[in-house]
C-alpha cells in the first residue's frame, strides 16, 4: 500500500474512531432497555475514543444523559457546548463543586462531607445543586454502606429543605454484572431497591434510580430501572465476553500503524531487547512504530496479534517504548509504509478482546490505554468538521486506507 494521504502528513500510527458504529451501538442499547433512559458513559476520554465527538454523537443518537468520573471531564463537556444532563461521580474534598454547580453538572455524594461541600458551593452560587446519592449495595467500593446510607439520606434532607441541594438520583454499581448467574447480582439489586425506597420514605423524591452498567443493560432487564449507564458496550466491545453473543454491537476503534522498515534476518537471530524472540529460520521482519509509550501493552511481547495485509502474525520480541517487530515470514512481499492493524472489528482483524486475552487483561484497558501520541481520526457520517481536533488528531489528517 502507498504511504500517502489525500490531505496532511502521513501518520505512523493512528486510531480510527467510527462514529457511525457508535451511533449504531447507542441504538442497540436503547432497544435492550426500552423502558429506561440511557446515560452514555464517556469517562476517561470516552474510553480512549475522544470525549467530545463521542459525547456529541451519543446524544445525537438518543442518549439522554452523559456520565463521567471526574469533574474536569464534565467541565470539558459543558465548555464544548453540550447541554444534556451530565453526572460526575468521583470527587475528593476541596473539589471545584462551585464550578460544577455553575455549569449545571449533577454530582454524586457517598458521604456527608460531600453533601456539605456541595451545599456550600450551591450557597455561594445562589443555586440548587442536583445530587445523586450513591449506595454501596455490595460492591464494597464507592457509596454509603449499611447504616451509613441511612445517615447519608438523613443528612441530605435538611439541605433539601434549605433549597441548596435536591436529591434527583439514587444509584449503585454491580460487582458481578458480567457474571449473569452470580448470586450477588440479585442480592445487590434487592438491596438497591430497598435503599431507594428508604430514601423515599425519608422524603427524597429522586427523578432517576440507576444501577445497570453495560453488562446489566444487555443481560439483566430487571436492573434497568429508570436509567441505564452503558460504557464499554457503547464502544462495541462485549462486557460479557464469555457469552457467545456480540449483541449486534460494532467495534468503534481500529488501531493501525505503518511499517517503518522491512528487512531480512537469518535463522537464529535474536530480535529486539533481550532477544526474547529468535528467528526460527531465514525470514522477513517488519518494524511497527508504536509501543508502550502509545499504549501498546509491554506484556504483548511474543503474543500480541497483528494483521499485515492479509497475513496474521504476532509481535516478535519485546514491545519497546516506541516500536515493536513482527515476523512476516520468509516469503513476505511487505514494504515500508504498508498498513498494520493491531485491532479493529472487520472480518479477519484482531480484536481488542483478543489483545486482552493475549495479555491477561480486559478489553476496557486495551482501548482506554491508547495514549495521546496516537491521533484519533474520526470517520463516518457523524464526524463533524471539528470532530478530528476534538478527538485528538490534527484537523484534516486522514490516513489513506
Amino acid at each position: 500500500m502507498s504511504p500517502t494521504t489525500a490531505v496532511g502528513p502521513v501518520l505512523p500510527a493512528w486510531a480510527e474512531v467510527d462514529l457511525d458504529a457508535l451511533a449504531h451501538n447507542v441504538g442497540v442499547l436503547r432497544d435492550r432497555a426500552p423502558g429506561a433512559d440511557l446515560m452514555a458513559v464517556v469517562k476517561a476520554d470516552a474510553y480512549g475514543h475522544g470525549l467530545v465527538p463521542v459525547a456529541r454523537t451519543a446524544v445525537a443518537a438518543g442518549a439522554a444523559w452523559l456520565g463521567v468520573a471526574q469533574l474536569a471531564e464534565a467541565v470539558a463537556l459543558r465548555d464544548a457546548g453540550l447541554t444534556a444532563p451530565v453526572l460526575s461521580w468521583l470527587s475528593v474534598p476541596g473539589s471545584d463543586f462551585a464550578g460544577a454547580v455553575r455549569r449545571d453538572v449533577d454530582l454524586s455524594a457517598s458521604a456527608p462531607w460531600a453533601l456539605d461541600e456541595i451545599a456550600a458551593a450551591a450557597r455561594a452560587e445562589g443555586r440548587t445543586a442536583r445530587v445523586h446519592l450513591k449506595v454501596d449495595s455490595g460492591l464494597g467500593r464507592g457509596g454509603a454502606y449499611g447504616q451509613d446510607w441511612t445517615a447519608l439520606v438523613r443528612h441530605a434532607r435538611p439541605l433539601e429543605a434549605e433549597g441548596v441541594v435536591r436529591v434527583v438520583g439514587v444509584w449503585t454499581h454491580f460487582a458481578f454484572a458480567d457474571a449473569p448467574d452470580h448470586p450477588t447480582v440479585l442480592a445487590q439489586q434487592e438491596r438497591f431497591f430497598e435503599a431507594a425506597a428508604e430514601a423515599e420514605r425519608e422524603g427524597c423524591r429522586p427523578e432517576v434510580r440507576h444501577l445497570a452498567n453495560s453488562a446489566a443493560t444487555l443481560v439483566h432487564p430487571a436492573a434497568h430501572a429508570d436509567l441505564v449507564r452503558p460504557g464499554l458496550a457503547l464502544y462495541g466491545l462485549s462486557p460479557v465476553p464469555q457469552v457467545d453473543d456480540d449483541f449486534g454491537l460494532r467495534p468503534v476503534m481500529t488501531l493501525r500503524a505503518r511499517l517503518a522498515l522491512v528487512k531480512g534476518l537469518p535463522a537464529g537471530q535474536g530480535v529486539s531487547y533481550g532477544h526474547a524472540y529468535v528467528t526460527p529460520g531465514d525470514t522477513v521482519v517488519g518494524l511497527v512504530p508504536a509501543g508502550y509509550g502509545d499504549g501498546v501493552p509491554r506484556n504483548a511481547t511474543n503474543v500480541g496479534p497483528v494483521l499485515v495485509g492479509d497475513h496474521r502474525t504476532t509481535v516478535a520480541g519485546r514491545v519497546c517504548m516506541d516500536q515493536f517487530v513482527v515476523d512476516l515470514g520468509p516469503d513476505s512481499t511487505a514494504r515500508a509504509g504498508d498498513v498494520v492493524t493491531l485491532f479493529g472489528g472487520a472480518p479477519g482483524e484482531p480484536t481488542a478482546q483478543q489483545w486482552a486475552d493475549a495479555t491477561g487483561t480486559i478489553s476496557y484497558e486495551i482501548v482506554t490505554r491508547i495514549g495521546p501520541r496516537v491521533p484519533r481520526v474520526v470517520i463516518g457520517s457523524h464526524a463533524g468538521s471539528d470532530a478530528g481536533s476534538d478527538a485528538g488528531s490534527p484537523a484534516g489528517e486522514v490516513p489513506a486506507p
